[in-house]
C-alpha cells in the first residue's frame, strides 16, 4: 500500500492550498481517509476524515469552515482544500487510510500512512 500526499508549499496567511494523496496497493472505495498533521515540536493531530463513499466527512474545530476534504474514487486519490490558512496551520501534513466506516479521528485506528508534505504559513 502506497499514499503520496503531495501540494504542500509556503503561503502567506489568508492564502488556500489543495493536498492531494494518491492511493495504490489498497482498494480506495473501501477505505475512510484522514488527514493529520503535525507541527514543529507538537503530536500529530487529526484534520479531517471523509467516508468510502465520500458521503460523511469529519473536521477538527481548528480548521472547521476552513478545510474542505473530499475525494475521487475514480482517480483513489483524496483532497484537503485549506482555505483562509494560518501560521498555526503550519505544518508537515499526512494522508491515512483504513478500513471501516466509523469516521475516527485517532491515529492508531488507521493502518496506511503517507510520507507527509509540508505546508508552512507565513504571517
Amino acid at each position: 500500500v502506497q499514499l503520496q500526499a503531495s501540494g504542500g508549499g509556503l503561503v502567506t496567511a489568508g492564502g488556500s492550498l489543495r493536498l492531494s494523496c494518491a492511493a495504490s496497493g489498497v482498494t480506495f472505495s473501501r477505505h475512510v481517509m484522514g488527514w493529520f498533521r503535525q507541527a514543529p515540536g507538537k503530536e500529530r493531530d487529526f484534520v479531517a476524515a471523509i467516508s468510502s463513499s465520500g458521503g460523511r466527512v469529519s473536521y477538527a474545530g481548528s480548521v472547521k469552515g476552513r478545510f474542505t476534504i473530499s475525494r475521487d474514487n475514480a482517480k483513489n486519490t483524496v483532497y484537503l482544500q485549506m482555505n483562509s490558512l494560518k501560521p498555526e496551520d503550519t505544518a508537515v501534513y499526512y494522508c491515512a487510510a483504513r478500513e471501516g466506516l466509523a469516521l475516527v479521528s485517532a491515529e492508531h485506528e488507521y493502518a496506511y500512512w503517507g510520507q507527509g508534505t509540508l505546508v508552512t504559513v507565513s504571517s
